[in-house]
């Protein structure tokens, strides 16, 4: 019984949150997963600073529901973060020593000079009713870190192939475009759906909207992606057939996050609130609970405080630093921040806290030895997995329902509530017209264009690589975008 119970995994992963801007005042105590002691998670005393410009910026508990501007959270952005405005990274070498120190300077640089402490702002409890309900019912790990310190693309790959394949950075549409002209981006271990699919294992994605970051990857088909409006109808019918089922949350990218589920700082955070409470409840309420394993976790911290030290990390081994993809020589021998993650089963003791090291590769180590496959590289090799919170012989009863998210129009002020607005016709004409660079966008482009090569005839690959190379603009990559939905929705069997 326990962890041999198991027969469905379940991971949702959400967008640029740390955990101690999302949990550090919670004030969560429970048993040591480990010790069965009474423990607390390691979350913030409310001492924790940065200095910026001669002035200290302590960490505060509320929270705005809507960030007023974006921190940077690219390689270089983190490395500021972590060791100083100051710091400099060398190719192929170690990463600089770490104090933390640099958060508040890096979110002024980003674009929040006129308010710089808004990065070390924390949610209370009270804010996030249904991640800590979670967390106290269930298990909550307070030292799971991002696989490697830069951005969502290159962390989301740890998740599907215990490595980024050398990418340290978010790509370009340049990138993106060279990649699908070779037949896409390539893992010299494959990712965790070729192992799946070869020991028999099968396996289900699910987007919140048309073009989840992980439909990008070689390998992955139409027919693999399904929306998440049919996952609790799904989940209804007899003989659920997937043991492992990856859930992407909406992303709104061109409209810069806003009416995103992912809990991107840019969106009203209350509706991944929404999200993390209805993946549970399809879940608690289907004929499979008994036998599921549901992990939610974020890819990355999004450049929020977090106090605690990253520790060193083994590099997967299948790349080496100055390689294809890796624009700042990084090794990936360092984990980056913390991010929240909860493992949720009724097979798992209540109001557990898990101290054990974890990153995103321990969910595919969970994998592994839930399914018998072998490790992708030296990373998940290492990894802990999750099989050992698993440890009661009978499920045990749980609340089928999570609590309701806060009152976004209730709980914020009239000055969080206009940014929550941006969406003004002269603000989206504006963004129209911006250039795409880097970010999600690109990610998002890439998932669109192998959707696009997988519905068209092979005559027409150029073309479609030509039209994608030509976007520069938000307003391309929107028409783009749309055509390309146009055309799924219209293809056979769709």
């Amino acid at each position: 019984m326990g962890a041999s119970s198991i027969q469905h995994v379940f991971v949702l992963m959400l967008e640029n949150r740390a955990f101690d801007h999302m949990l550090g005042f919670s004030g969560i105590s429970g048993q040591d997963a480990a010790t069965g002691e009474t423990t607390r998670i390691n979350g913030l005393s409310g001492i924790e600073s940065n200095t910026f410009q001669g002035q200290v910026y302590k960490v505060s508990s509320t929270a705005d529901f809507v960030m007023p501007a974006d921190p940077g959270h690219e390689f270089p952005n983190v490395l500021n973060q972590l060791c100083g405005m100051m710091a400099t990274y060398h190719s192929g070498g170690a990463y600089p020593a770490i104090d933390g120190s640099g958060f508040v300077g890096s979110y002024a640089a980003s674009g929040g000079g006129s308010s710089p402490g808004e990065i070390m702002k924390c949610f209370s409890a009270a804010q996030l009713p249904v991640l800590n309900a979670l967390a106290q019912e269930f298990v909550v790990c307070d030292n799971w870190h991002a696989s490697m310190p830069g951005p969502t693309w290159p962390n989301r790959m740890f998740v599907h192939a215990a490595s980024s394949g050398g990418l340290d950075h978010s790509p370009s549409v340049a990138e993106i475009a060279e990649w699908e002209a070779i037949d896409g981006f390539q893992f010299a271990k494959g990712t965790i759906y070729d192992a799946l699919k070869a020991k028999g294992v099968p396996w289900r994605l699910y987007g919140g909207d048309s073009f989840p970051m992980v439909a990008a990857l070689k390998g992955i088909r139409l027919e693999d992606i399904r929306s998440f409006d049919h996952f609790t109808s799904d989940l209804g019918q007899a003989n659920y057939p997937y043991s492992y089922v990856f859930i992407e949350p909406s992303y709104d990218v061109l409209n810069d996050y806003e009416n995103s589920t992912s809990q991107h700082p840019l969106t009203d955070i209350t509706l991944g609130e929404g999200l993390i409470k209805a993946t549970y409840e399809a879940i608690r309420t289907s004929e499979f609970w008994t036998s599921s394993m549901l992990i939610i976790t974020w890819d990355e911290h999004g450049g929020f405080y977090d106090h605690a030290v990253p520790p060193a990390a083994p590099a997967p081994g299948d790349t080496v630093p100055g390689s294809k993809n890796n624009q700042f020589g990084f090794t990936f021998q360092q984990y980056g921040p913390r991010v929240p993650a909860l493992v949720i089963s009724p097979l798992c003791p209540r109001n557990l806290i898990d101290h054990r090291l974890y990153d995103h590769t321990s969910i595919l180590a969970t994998l592994e030895r839930l399914f018998g496959l072998n490790p992708l590289t030296a990373r998940d090799a290492s990894a802990n997995p999750l099989d050992s919170l698993v440890t009661l012989t009978t499920p045990r009863d749980t609340p089928a329902t999570a609590p309701s998210p806060a009152n976004f129009a209730g709980a914020v002020g009239a000055e969080t509530q206009a940014m929550a607005a941006r969406s003004t016709e002269v603000g989206i004409a504006s963004r129209a017209e911006e250039t795409v660079n880097q970010g999600n966008l690109p990610g998002v482009l890439q998932s669109a264009l192998r959707q696009d090569l997988q519905i068209s005839l092979s005559t027409q690959k150029q073309a479609i690589l030509d039209r994608v190379r030509s976007i520069q603009t938000r307003g391309q990559a929107e028409q783009y975008l749309a055509e390309v939905r146009q055309k799924v929705a219209a293809a056979p069997g769709r």
